[in-house]
């Protein structure tokens, strides 16, 4: 099992940035895929970005894409959300994710399915 601590949200204008930070403890950290997803007001959560476990491979939502980079820290058990350009409609509360991957290689992505979450930071960006 591990657990997740996120940290960094808060406000943000558009256009400016914002770096998320998701820091694990448990299990080896360097087992897990790891994700970061987001829900906004009155939406379902959606995922945003993962990352594989070896750090090798990444995946972003389409909106985010060019925007924001996940990245990691295995020796730090952290992992990142680095959040250039943000939008209003960025505004959410994200959520860092883990999920094992017991393949060889650990390249493993995942949009869905995973099993342990953090409590979730809030990131409003203004206009």
């Amino acid at each position: 099992q591990v657990q997740l601590v996120e940290s960094g949200g808060g406000l943000v204008q558009a256009g400016g940035s914002l770096r998320l930070s998701c820091a694990a403890s448990g299990r080896p950290f360097s087992s897990y895929c790891m994700g970061w997803f987001r829900q906004a007001p009155g939406k379902e959560r959606e995922f945003v970005a993962a990352i594989s476990r070896n750090g090798g491979s990444t995946d972003y939502t389409d909106s985010v894409k060019g925007r924001f980079t996940i990245s990691r820290d295995n020796d730090k058990n952290t992992v990142y959300l680095q959040m250039n350009s943000p939008k209003p409609e960025d505004t959410a509360v994200y959520y860092c994710a883990a999920r094992p991957d017991p393949s060889y290689r650990g390249s493993k992505l995942y949009t869905v399915g995973y099993d342990y979450w953090g409590q979730g930071t809030q990131v409003t960006v203004s206009s």
